[in-house]
């Protein structure tokens, strides 16, 4: 792999963009991957970006260390884990293409569900359960591991709760902060994670730093619904993004 200017044009990009979900905004982080893949394979860009995730998850458990969910990350964390495992076990026979239309499936859903329920009498929040947050907790992991794309499946489970947005921000920063860590084990193993890209992270880890500060900044400001408002219509656009990948490609 050669360090080229636009390799680092877009290594710098993706940094930040991983910072800045760390920060609070966990959508922006699954543009990183498909930015890198203008200059590399996606498996290897997922693998020079995972020792960036981890850089910034540092100081994003560090800002939400007292605004997180105890309970989401009790059920969450262990589920994760099982969709880790689930995919390495799998990843060299599932599509990469098909792990993206599962995603932006999982997307739709819930964007269709709470459109219908804008126009319906409205529903209580729904509780942190443990049966949809081990199935979602699961596929959060799945996802993640395979391309980066835990975050709609945590959507899907966290945001009908109507849980703060500090508390969502801080219950996804430390969840998938702990998911980066446990995934390092098995890039290491698949060769995606190499002393080669890792000289790189050095140099990618004050962007990613920065994101962080700026995301955890935007989050505190913004409005609480204009915050939610800005989440969802981030999660359809990546998922709109993830379908013409699938069909374009």
């Amino acid at each position: 792999m050669e360090f080229t200017t636009s390799f680092w044009i877009a290594s710098a990009i993706s940094s930040l963009l991983v910072g800045m979900s760390k920060g609070g905004l966990p959508m922006v982080a699954l543009l990183s991957v498909p930015i890198m893949a203008f200059v590399m394979p996606p498996a290897a860009a997922a693998g020079l970006l995972l020792p960036v995730y981890v850089v910034s998850d540092g100081y994003g458990v560090w800002l939400y260390r007292r605004e997180y969910s105890v309970r989401n990350l009790q059920i969450l964390i262990p589920a994760a884990a099982i969709g880790i495992t689930l995919g390495y076990l799998t990843v060299s026979v599932v599509p990469d293409n098909a792990v993206k239309l599962a995603v932006a499936a999982i997307g739709f859903y819930y964007l269709g569900d709470k459109l219908r329920r804008r126009f319906g009498p409205p529903a209580p929040p729904r509780p942190a359960d443990v049966p949809r947050g081990l199935f979602w907790g699961c596929v959060a992991g799945f996802t993640s591991y395979i391309s980066h794309a835990g975050a709609p499946p945590f959507q899907a489970y966290a945001l009908p709760q109507r849980l703060p947005k500090m508390v969502f921000a801080g219950t996804a920063t430390i969840l998938f902060a702990v998911v980066n860590l446990l995934k390092v084990p098995p890039y290491i193993l698949a060769g995606q994670i190499t002393w080669h890209s890792l000289s790189a992270t050095a140099w990618l880890a004050p962007a990613a730093l920065f994101g962080a500060w700026a995301g955890y900044r935007l989050t505190r400001i913004l409005p609480e619904r204009l915050f939610f408002a800005f989440v969802e219509t981030a999660l359809l656009l990546v998922c709109v993004k993830l379908l013409y990948d699938v069909f374009a490609g």
